[in-house]
C-alpha cells in the first residue's frame, strides 16, 4: 500500500526545511533505513531515512524548495500502484498558484473596466485640455534628433566614439542631416558646452533577491524574539592583555594544540561563571534556573549567518582542552555537519570579533541564556604605569545581560572576575 514520506522533525526548534539533494529518483527501489534526502533545517542539513521498503513512486518537491513539518516529501509503495488518491492533496500549492494567478488578472480586468467605464472627462491643470489631450499629443511629438524608435540619430562611427569617450549622445549637438551626430561632433565636443543641469546617465546596476536559508530566517526569528522581549543592558570594561599574552605564548611552546586568546577567554569566563552562578542563569517565566553546569557556547561565523556550537562543561576543562574541541566544533560548523546535540544546552555565550579588528561592540543574547560576552580587539595602546606613560596591550569585552534575571551590579562583578583572571592567568588554576 502506498504512503506518503513526510518532512520529520529533525531539531527542536524547527518549523520547515528544505530539500537539499534527493539521492533517489522515482523508480528507484529502496529499503528501510536507506538515506533518500538531505535536508536543510534552522541549524543543520541532516539526512531522512524510509522507514519502510518499496518503490519511490512520486517526488513531490524539488531541490531547494521548503517544506513544512508534516508535509508530503515523496509517496512510496509497490512498483505500477495507482496513488491519485494521494495526490490530490500534494498538487495543492500548484492549485493555489493558479488560482491566485487567475484572480489577480479578474482583479486586474475588473479594475480596468470599471476605470474605464468610470472615466470622465476632466481639464488637467498641468497637461491641459480635457483628461491632458493636448499633452499627450505633445508628448508625443519627437525630439528632432531623435528616431521613431526612439534611438538618437547618430552614425555608427560617432555613436562607437561616444560609448569609449562616455559621452551621452544626448547632450550633443549633431551637425549632420536632421541633427545626425556625426564623427567631427564627437571630436568637437566639450563638456563645457553641455546644457547646464544636463542630465548625467548612468548604466543601471540590476538587484538580486538572495534566497533566504532555513538558518537565516531561524536567527532572525530568535534574536528578534530575543532583543525585543529580553530588557537588555550593557557593561564595559577594559582589559590589561600583557600577562596573558606572555602567558599564550609559553604555552604554544610546549602544546601540540595552537591555542587561541579566544581558547583563554573561554576558560576565563568558564571559571568566572563558576564563581557567579546568578550570571550562570536563564529566565524560565515562573522562576530563575541556576544551572548547575557550565556550557560555553562559542559564535562561528559562516556564509548563512552563525552557528553557536557549545562547549559543554567548560570550567573542568584545560585550556589543551577547550582549544582542540572549539578547532573540532568550529570546523564541524563550517562545513554544516554540526548535530543539534553539539549547538544545545548553552549557559553563557561569547562572541568574539577582535580578529576582524572590531575594538568594541555589543551582542544580543542568545536565548534562553541570560548574558552573552562581545569580546573585541587587543589594541596597542599607551598606558600609565608607575607614573609613566608606556606601550600597553588592551582588550575591551562587553556583556549583555537579561535585566530580568541580572542587575547591574552582579553583571559588574562577573566583569571584574573575568579581569583579574585575563590579567592574571594564573588564577584561573585556583
Amino acid at each position: 500500500m502506498a504512503e506518503k514520506i513526510e518532512m520529520p522533525k529533525l531539531s527542536d526548534t524547527m518549523e520547515e526545511g528544505v530539500i537539499a539533494k534527493w539521492n533517489v529518483k522515482e523508480g528507484d527501489k529502496v529499503s528501510s533505513g536507506d538515506v533518500i534526502a538531505e535536508v536543510e533545517t534552522d541549524k543543520a542539513t541532516m539526512e531522512v531515512e524510509v522507514f519502510d521498503s518499496g518503490t519511490i513512486l512520486k517526488i513531490l518537491v524539488e531541490e531547494g524548495s521548503a517544506v513544512p513539518l508534516g508535509g508530503t516529501m515523496a509517496i512510496i509503495g509497490e512498483e505500477g500502484e495507482d496513488i491519485s488518491d494521494l495526490l490530490d492533496g500534494d498538487s495543492e500549492p500548484e492549485k493555489e498558484k493558479k488560482a491566485e494567478a487567475k484572480d489577480s488578472g479578474k482583479k486586474s480586468e475588473g479594475k480596468k473596466e470599471k476605470d474605464d467605464s468610470g472615466k470622465k472627462e476632466e481639464f488637467d491643470p498641468i497637461l491641459g485640455d480635457l483628461n491632458g489631450k493636448e499633452g499627450k499629443k505633445a508628448s508625443k511629438e519627437k525630439p528632432e534628433k531623435e528616431k521613431s524608435d526612439g534611438r538618437i540619430k547618430a552614425s555608427p562611427l560617432a555613436r562607437k566614439m561616444a560609448e569609449d569617450k562616455g559621452i551621452d549622445l544626448a547632450s550633443v549637438d549633431g551637425s549632420g542631416p536632421e541633427g545626425r551626430v556625426i564623427k567631427k561632433d564627437i571630436e568637437d565636443y566639450k563638456p563645457s558646452e553641455a546644457p547646464s543641469g544636463a542630465a548625467v546617465s548612468y548604466e543601471q546596476a540590476e538587484s538580486e533577491d538572495v534566497k533566504i536559508s532555513q538558518m537565516r530566517k531561524a536567527i532572525a526569528r530568535r534574536l528578534s524574539e530575543s532583543k525585543f522581549t529580553n530588557p537588555h543592558f550593557y557593561e564595559t570594561i577594559d582589559i590589561d592583555m600583557e600577562e596573558a599574552m606572555e602567558a599564550r605564548a609559553k604555552l604554544n611552546e610546549v602544546s601540540d594544540v595552537k591555542i587561541s586568546f579566544n581558547d583563554i577567554v573561554v576558560k576565563a569566563s568558564a571559571a568566572a561563571l563558576r564563581r557567579h552562578p546568578d550570571i550562570n542563569t536563564s529566565w524560565m517565566d515562573d522562576v530563575i534556573r541556576r544551572h548547575g553546569d557550565v556550557n560555553v557556547a562559542v559564535a562561528v561565523a559562516i556564509d548563512e549567518g552563525l552557528m553557536t556550537p557549545v562547549l559543554k562543561h567548560a570550567d573542568k576543562k584545560n585550556l589543551r582542552q577547550i582549544a582542540s574541541e572549539t578547532r573540532e566544533l568550529a570546523g564541524l560548523a563550517k562545513d554544516r555537519k554540526l548535530q543539534p546535540e553539539q549547538m544545545e544546552g548553552s549557559t553563557f555565550t561569547i562572541s568574539n570579533l577582535g580578529m576582524f579588528g572590531i575594538e568594541e561592540f555589543t551582542a544580543i543574547i542568545n536565548p534562553p541564556n541570560a548574558c552573552i560576552l562581545a569580546v573585541g580587539a587587543i589594541r596597542d595602546v599607551p598606558v600609565v604605569k608607575n607614573g609613566e606613560v608606556v606601550p600597553g596591550k588592551r582588550m575591551k569585552v562587553t556583556l549583555s545581560s537579561d535585566h530580568r534575571v541580572v542587575d547591574g551590579a552582579k553583571a559588574a562583578q562577573f566583569l571584574n572576575t573575568l579581569r583579574q583572571m585575563l590579567e592574571n592567568p594564573l588564577s584561573m588554576l585556583l
